[in-house]
């Protein structure tokens, strides 16, 4: 994945509405299978109903991805319920799984259930905070390092990298890409975080000039009314 260092067998990929921490979820468990890897998607957003990495378990799962996601995913029962099936990732855990992870308290007191499976595993365990600067809850270093700190406290994990996504979907311009990382460099700092990466599709990230190594994703979840734009 280009500046993504696939070595962590449990990646958590967490991050505010908007933020495309699904997109960066999903272009992970792809990676992770066309490596010949056995990969275990645990669709853990229980806060968005849309957008979600559930809604692509089809396509995963014809590359060979296991996919996990909460009982009633994808249906109109508004029941956040988790299944005992996803704990098995602990218990006989396969070559790489990725968690996506929904970006507020709620979301993050559903990571924290599993604190203790993290912990069996610290040494094998990534967390990425995914951040896109164009959007209201996560467009200040404010905002972003509280964000970080209720995801950190109440999903009992510590993050250990942040994934600079900012975007404007097909009005992305590199200028505000660069802005992004910008702001991100400065709150990793701020935490005393050393991993700082930089994601987005490879056109726009052709044409900006960074100074943190890059991940090139590819949009999955491009709604119908958008996939011409």
């Amino acid at each position: 994945m280009n500046g993504i260092e696939m070595f962590s067998r449990f990646i958590v990929v967490t991050g505010n509405y908007g933020s495309g921490k699904t997109e960066l979820a999903l272009n992970l468990a792809m990676e992770a299978a066309r490596a010949g890897e056995k990969t275990t998607l645990v669709d853990l957003d229980i806060v968005n109903p849309y957008f979600r990495s559930g809604e692509k378990a089809g396509e995963m799962r014809a590359a060979g991805i296991r996919v996990l996601m909460p009982t009633f995913a994808m249906t109109t029962v508004d029941i956040p319920a988790l299944p005992a099936e996803i704990q098995s990732v602990f218990e006989m855990p396969g070559d790489r799984v990725i968690f996506d992870v929904g970006g507020d308290d709620t979301g993050a007191a559903a990571l924290g259930r599993y604190a203790q499976g993290f912990a069996r595993y610290a040494e094998e365990c990534e967390t990425f905070l995914v951040v896109n600067c164009m959007r209201p809850l996560t467009g200040t270093e404010e905002d972003i390092l509280d964000l970080a700190q209720r995801i950190s406290r109440r999903g009992r994990q510590r993050i250990s990298g942040i994934v600079n996504n900012t975007n404007l979907a097909g009005n992305t311009e590199p200028e505000m890409v660069e802005a992004g990382e910008a702001t991100v460099l400065r709150c990793a700092e701020k935490m005393g975080i050393r991993k700082v990466l930089t994601a987005g599709t490879a056109n726009v990230l052709a044409r900006c000039a960074l100074h943190t190594p890059t991940v090139c994703i590819r949009r999955y979840m491009v709604p119908e009314w958008m996939e011409d734009a």
